[in-house]
């Protein structure tokens, strides 16, 4: 009996052998996580920043590039081709936003800018590069949003509008691409610890802008960026092939979903 579980964790250490994927702003955190964990399950890996300094994890490549903006995407889906021949796997994790105290006096230029990372960069590399899976009848696609879309906290307002439309995008486009083979999940963290979230705690409890700052799951402790690497692995495997139009949330119970 030991032999045979052996066996099948050998299977399920490979699973994406010969899977081409894409992570968007896998360079630190969560995307760092998430470009080790299909690394090690045998796929090729290319991933991306903004910053020409960013260093990806071993094994994977890195193409610097704004996803942000629609020549980023471009850019990124003319190297995924380039680099990778097409794309099997494709993971949105660039996200993110500057906290302010009162929502209602969020700039302009702020509300654009993030929905152009967190809602649009899906959107116009999915445009890109999805094609291809629909015409191979095969591919996995995860939206990484946010546990914390409700309820509504006033220095996220624009984060949370721009994670609240992914969602439901992520669900439409599930529905849409399910009768070409074509599987589309969304995966939910709620307070994990990265460079970013610390990074953004501090700022928000600087701001004395009420809860957020702080506090613990009911499982009683932070998400580590494994937590949220493992889902997305799992939902990018054949484990997951009758698993589309979800929304996963990894938050230790911090956000009930009603």
């Amino acid at each position: 009996m030991a032999v045979k579980e052996n066996e099948s964790d050998n299977s399920q250490s490979r699973e994406l052998a010969g899977k081409r994927a894409l992570v968007t702003g896998g360079t630190r955190g969560i995307g760092a996580a998430i470009v080790r964990r299909l690394l090690d399950a045998g796929a090729e890996v290319l991933t991306t920043a903004r910053s020409a300094r960013s260093a990806a994890p071993e094994g994977a490549a890195f193409v610097q590039a704004d996803v942000g903006t629609r020549a980023g995407a471009e850019a990124l889906a003319a190297a995924a081709r380039e680099q990778l021949g097409g794309v099997d796997v494709l993971v949105h994790n660039a996200g993110g936003a500057r906290p302010h105290k009162d929502g209602l006096v969020i700039p302009d230029e702020e509300w654009l800018d993030t929905l152009n990372l967190n809602l649009l960069a899906s959107v116009r590399l999915n445009s890109l590069l999805v094609p291809g899976m629909r015409e191979r009848r095969s591919g996995a696609i995860v939206h990484i949003s946010s546990a914390a879309v409700a309820p509504p906290a006033p220095p996220f307002l624009h984060y949370q509008a721009a994670k609240a439309a992914l969602d439901n995008y992520s669900a439409g486009l599930a529905a849409t691409l399910a009768p070409s083979g074509v599987r589309v999940n969304t995966v939910s963290p709620g307070r994990t610890s990265t460079p970013g979230g610390e990074e953004t705690r501090e700022y928000w409890a600087s701001l004395d802008a009420g809860p957020g700052a702080t506090g613990t799951a009911p499982l009683g402790r932070d998400g580590r960026p494994d937590d949220i690497a493992h889902a997305v692995l799992f939902l990018v495997s054949e484990r997951a092939g009758w698993v589309t139009g979800t929304n996963l949330a990894v938050d230790g119970g911090e956000y009930p979903r009603s």
